[in-house]
């Protein structure tokens, strides 16, 4: 079947949804209905799904697509987003008063009015009980706090990465995945420092994903570290791999080292 992946705003995941007989292309503004209410999102892609189960073995229902936005749609959410301003300001007063440790970035009204989200980074949970009650009473609507990661942020208002291209995650890469420090030592490369092995984001480099199907294949070709393999020089321990060299280093029996390309390289 197929399936509309939407977005209601840069920072927030795609959600799928049921197109009907709608004929949609990525980039179409569209409303839909969601468990919240009607919203106004943007399709970020068109896939072709299998139905999904739930654990009864029934296929969960999948929100449908009600049509395609209008002008009026727009001039709609487009008065509705004349007040964000202030309610990024207020939001933000707020935390200063309450010395909360987050940093608003972004606020959302919904499409019908009744809701409005409010978007922070913070390095741990938040109790932000009173600062939701404040923006309740100020602005008479249901209040949302969405915390959303660095990388994401960084996704947002980055253009260059550190190798001086645009950022991956703002060109092209859609699901950032995760990045492990596991990575970095198979690839050899966690020796460099936390800041050479960094994106802006301050998080491991996405690049890391990229290159780990290739090191892996490469490094189980290598005899593993601990083993014990003969030499011109003679028997020896592999205590190193050079796995784009293709070759281990070797301790002698004699206590010196020499480097043992791997057969046929």
């Amino acid at each position: 079947m197929k399936v509309a992946q939407i977005k209601f705003s840069p920072w927030d995941k795609a959600y799928s949804f049921d197109p009907h007989d709608l004929n949609l292309k990525k980039g179409d503004t569209v409303l839909v209905k969601t468990e919240i209410g009607v919203e106004l999102g943007e399709v970020v892609d068109i896939i072709d799904a299998p139905p999904a189960k739930t654990e009864g073995g029934a296929s969960p229902e999948i929100k449908p697509v009600l049509r395609k936005a209008n002008i009026g749609d727009a001039s709609k959410m487009k008065e509705r987003e004349a007040c964000k301003k202030d309610a990024f300001e207020t939001c933000k007063d707020l935390i200063k008063k309450y010395k909360l440790p987050m940093k608003l970035f972004d606020v959302r009204f919904s499409f019908d009015g009744g809701r409005i989200t409010f978007a922070y980074i913070a390095p741990e949970r938040v109790d932000f009980r009173e600062l939701v009650k404040d923006l309740t009473r100020k602005f008479q609507k249901s209040i949302r706090m969405q915390q959303v990661g660095v990388r994401e942020e960084t996704r947002i208002f980055c253009n260059i990465g550190v190798c001086g291209r645009e950022a991956c995650c703002r060109r092209f890469l859609k699901d950032l995945g995760n990045v492990s420090l596991d990575q970095a030592y198979t690839q050899q490369v966690a020796h460099r420092g936390s800041e050479r092995i960094s994106g802006v984001c301050g998080r491991l480099l996405c690049c890391l994903n990229y290159e780990q199907p290739m090191y892996e294949k490469l490094s189980a070709a290598l005899p593993p570290i601990g083993s014990s393999i003969k030499t011109k020089q003679g028997k020896g321990k592999v205590v190193n791999w050079h796995i784009l060299k293709q070759s281990v280093e070797v301790k002698l029996e004699d206590g010196n080292k020499t480097e043992v390309k791997l057969a046929g390289e």
